[in-house]
């Protein structure tokens, strides 16, 4: 066999298919090209901030596992530190990416005002935390230990990085809080957007296949099971047929609500304080306070 003339026509397809990836018809959305020294995001650093940010939030369980309260001062100084500085860049370059300017002289001074404005977030970050951690133990009867809900459940592994990412969302920041939010649902099967507001005490028990939406709204103390969708009922189109983003298309949950296994709540509608809302359950009107939605043999229906 001739391996030279087999290369060579390895090579011409290659050159080919090279070629036919390289037609400028597709790149207007299939290639980016980083302007000046703005590369894109890094997953990786996005990654680590997301590890430090952890560890500052819930100190000892994670990151530096051996801490002592006569030293955590120190150790929160120093990881907030390297927070702010690896934050600052992967805002630089998420502003970059959205900015229509080649050479914008304001992203870094912007990166900077915005990251340090989410570090001040933080405490409250935190507080908010401490009650999701609260409402899970209390929630489960399968929790041994908060502490349990903390290390293990994926409830709040994705309302931790979407406390985060709502927060940055709060802030404009581009493109950052959505990764970080996609970041959750891979490992977590639960899918937030980073826009939805999400009261105090929220537990979503299981989890897998949990879908909240950008505009949705949940009030204090609610809870959810697997399978949940907080959906949009319709999307309204321009006159051009391009949809129109932005505007208010996902539920509204007032205090103390439960939606149980595999129900499907769609548009922007409103479920009274205190409703239970029974498992598979497929709802596209509002109820009022204290109602108790099921699935009857003629359909949902109202008890």
């Amino acid at each position: 066999m001739d391996t030279r003339r087999l290369k060579n026509g390895n090579l011409a397809r290659l050159e080919k298919i090279s070629e036919a990836l390289c037609a400028p018809a597709p790149y207007q959305t299939m290639f980016y090209e980083a302007p000046g020294d703005s590369p894109m995001p890094s997953l990786e650093a996005l990654g680590e901030i997301m590890s430090r940010l952890r560890a500052a939030l819930f100190p000892g369980y994670f990151g530096n596992t051996r801490l002592h309260s006569r030293s955590l001062r120190y150790h929160m100084s120093a990881n907030l530190d390297s927070i702010a500085s690896l934050l600052t860049e992967q805002i630089r370059r998420g502003v970059c990416f959205t900015c229509a300017e080649t050479q914008c002289p304001h992203c870094g001074s912007d990166a900077e005002e915005k990251a340090a404005a989410f570090l001040m977030e933080l405490p409250r970050i935190r507080d908010l935390l401490a009650g999701d951690v609260s409402a899970a133990f209390a929630g489960d009867p399968a929790a041994k230990t908060p502490g349990e809900t903390i290390f293990c459940y994926p409830s709040l592994t994705a309302m931790t990085n979407h406390r985060i990412a709502h927060a940055l969302y709060e802030l404009d920041v581009p493109l950052i809080p959505r990764i970080i939010s996609e970041m959750a649902h891979s490992a977590t099967g639960i899918d937030i957007h980073p826009g939805a507001r999400i009261g105090e005490r929220f537990f979503i028990d299981h989890g897998t296949g949990v879908v909240i939406g950008e505009t949705t709204i949940i009030g204090a103390g609610c809870r959810l099971y697997q399978g949940v969708t907080l959906g949009a009922l319709s999307f309204s189109k321009d006159e051009d047929g391009v949809l129109i983003k932005g505007q208010p298309r996902h539920p509204i949950l007032e205090d103390e609500v439960t939606i149980y296994a595999g129900a499907t709540v769609l548009g922007r509608i409103t479920i009274g304080k205190g409703s239970v809302i029974g498992g598979n359950v497929w709802l596209t009107n509002s109820v009022p306070p204290g109602s108790f939605i099921a699935v009857q043999a003629s359909g949902a229906g109202r008890e």
